[in-house]
């Protein structure tokens, strides 16, 4: 099975489990999967939409998985405001200096 493969795979779980145990954070791990499946675009897309409700919108998680499927689709000015978003919405201070790092890595 290839990669992409793999994603699909674990995208038709996190499917599964959000029938079954609807949340903001399964509904987030599911959109990732979607950007790794499907690809960067199909994932933003679905981003997005998460986005636009409060509780997905209030997780730091949600701008940092943003910041990397935008980084992918070499938009890397965009990622790096998504990574700046993401630092004022996390708590978490190994997560913190995790993300302080990540915009260095994002190319122009």
């Amino acid at each position: 099975m290839s990669r992409a493969g793999d994603w699909a795979q674990i995208r038709g779980l996190y499917d599964v489990l959000l029938d079954v145990w609807p949340s903001p954070i399964v509904a987030l791990n599911r959109a990732i999967a979607i950007g790794f499946s499907d690809g960067p675009a199909a994932g933003l897309a679905e981003l997005d939409r998460l986005a636009a409700e409060p509780a997905p919108a209030a997780y730091g998680s949600l701008p940092a998985a943003r910041a990397d499927l935008l980084a992918r689709l070499g938009r890397p000015e965009e990622a790096r405001i998504a990574y700046d978003e993401s630092l004022l919405l996390t708590r978490n201070e190994a997560e913190r200096r995790l993300l302080e790092r990540k915009p260095l890595a994002v190319g122009d």
